[in-house]
């Protein structure tokens, strides 16, 4: 590549939710020296979330996957450690198995306490938890141009990250409910589709100027130029409760930029679908994960996942080799064949009902997977 590649620098947002080890459910009242304690220990790379119950940790700019790896493992074992001195534990789960949002308390800061007065009930239900990675794209004009690109991408991203199969102790027959949560949010959703960096700003500029949002960082889409760093930012996938899972999809997200800026600088692009296509997979990816395969929009045809995933990884193995994060990309496959925390999740509950247990002991018993698993192998 040239000298003028962009950076592709990695960070990496994961949000956590904090349940008590004995009675399974949230932490509705975290004590504020639990806070405290993982801000003294990791600075600034914790944060309080929406929700008391909840917590979010991000990488510093890492120049790749390893490196952030090395980071969120890190982070992850220091949450765990300092929850374990209050008596919790975190979970790394969209959604909570059984918990009830209008039971949770939303965090006493001046953004939460306006989007609270501004969504009213739809703030509220957001009892949800994700995952962000953004990649470093210095230049405005490509991380518009990529933007509208990597949309195709965004439902085989999701369908590898899915973890919130329940809500408030149903099992909703979705993977990922999260989404279906989030979608209710104003600006969420697919990205918009510019021709430049100017017409995004324009876009964006009638909003602030009409008093609806402050800046960008209102736009909630699936992905978005992000407005505090010169990143493109995903935001659709589920927090991953096995820490390799998310880095595998962190890394086939890089891989894919990378392979859609050669193409690019090879004077190609990957071909723009239209919203109404893409949703059908999204929608798919959020219903069944990577059980049921996505649609094929060249042939028209609903193609298996794992076929899908195939071509994915070969489509960017040159970048993963050039980024080396091949065996990163490559654990991708695991997660088909081994099932994602949402596949593992309902193993977990239907065995125990099958076992004897009722409905809130076999989601207790998922809720202990989830805490072991979050931890296993830092």
């Amino acid at each position: 590549m040239s000298r003028s590649e962009p950076p592709f620098t990695i960070g990496i947002e994961e949000e956590y939710l904090l349940v008590d080890p004995e009675t399974r459910d949230l932490a509705i009242d975290v004590p504020d020296a639990l806070m405290a304690e993982c801000q003294r220990r990791l600075e600034d790379q914790v944060s309080p979330e929406f929700l008391r119950s909840q917590i979010e940790i991000g990488t510093r700019v890492c120049d790749n996957l390893k490196q952030a790896a090395r980071e969120l493992a890190r982070m992850r074992k220091t949450v765990a450690e300092v929850a374990a001195e209050h008596g919790l534990a975190p979970i790394a789960a969209s959604t909570h198995p059984f918990a009830t949002w209008y039971a949770q308390k939303h965090t006493d800061k001046e953004r939460y306490n306006i989007l609270a007065q501004d969504m009213q009930a739809v703030a509220r239900r957001l009892l949800i938890c994700g995952m962000h990675v953004h990649v470093g794209l210095g230049d405005d004009e490509l991380r518009i141009d990529l933007l509208g690109q990597v949309s195709y991408f965004l439902p085989h991203l999701l369908a590898l990250s899915t973890s919130s199969p329940f809500w408030q102790g149903e099992d909703t027959g979705l993977k990922s409910y999260r989404i279906s949560v989030f979608d209710e949010l104003p600006r969420s959703g697919l990205p918009e589709s510019f021709e430049s960096y100017g017409e995004y700003a324009r876009h964006v500029e009638i909003l602030i100027r009409a008093g609806v949002i402050e800046d960008a960082s209102k736009l909630w889409w699936d992905v978005r130029p992000s407005a505090r760093f010169p990143t493109l930012e995903l935001r659709i996938p589920d927090v991953c409760t096995r820490l390799r899972d998310g880095i595998a999809v962190a890394a086939m997200y890089v891989c894919i930029l990378r392979m859609l800026y050669r193409l690019k600088r090879n004077n190609q692009r990957w071909r723009r679908y239209s919203n109404m296509l893409i949703q059908e997979n999204r929608w798919r990816a959020q219903r069944y994960g990577c059980d049921e395969g996505l649609i094929d929009f060249g042939i028209g045809e609903i193609v298996p996942y794992a076929d899908l995933l195939e071509e994915m990884i070969e489509l960017v193995r040159v970048d993963a080799l050039a980024l080396d994060c091949l065996p990163e990309v490559e654990h991708a496959r695991k997660i088909v064949t081994g099932g994602t925390s949402a596949h593992r999740q309902l193993a977990v509950y239907h065995q125990a009902l099958e076992a004897g247990a009722d409905k809130k002991q076999a989601l207790e018993k998922v809720v202990d997977f989830l805490i072991e698993e979050t931890v296993a192998g830092l």
